[in-house]
């Protein structure tokens, strides 16, 4: 099995520990760019600027600030990004 795919699984276990519903989000940096694109922050392809940014989003949530966005920092991203795309969206008349 792949690094990634270990990452998949294990993200998976601690996902359903912590409360995600469904498939837990991948944490490769496309997928984390994503993210912070949904909460209308743009991330360049440097991987030194991913890091940074996720620091940045870990010190503001309480989470340790390390700069690897691990399954705390997903779910936690993922949770603000689905909260961003909710209200951005305009209500049903």
């Amino acid at each position: 099995m792949s690094a990634r795919g270990m990452l998949s699984v294990v993200g998976t276990a601690v996902g359903g520990l912590i409360g995600w519903s469904g498939q837990a989000p991948p944490a490769d940096p496309q997928a984390v760019r994503a993210l912070f694109a949904d909460l209308g922050v743009r991330v360049g392809t440097d991987e030194a600027e991913l890091a940074r940014a996720v620091r940045y989003f870990q010190t503001r949530t309480g989470l340790t600030a390390d700069g690897e966005a691990g399954p705390r920092t997903i779910h936690l991203l993922s949770r603000y990004a689905a909260g961003a795309r909710e209200s951005t969206w305009p209500e049903a008349a």
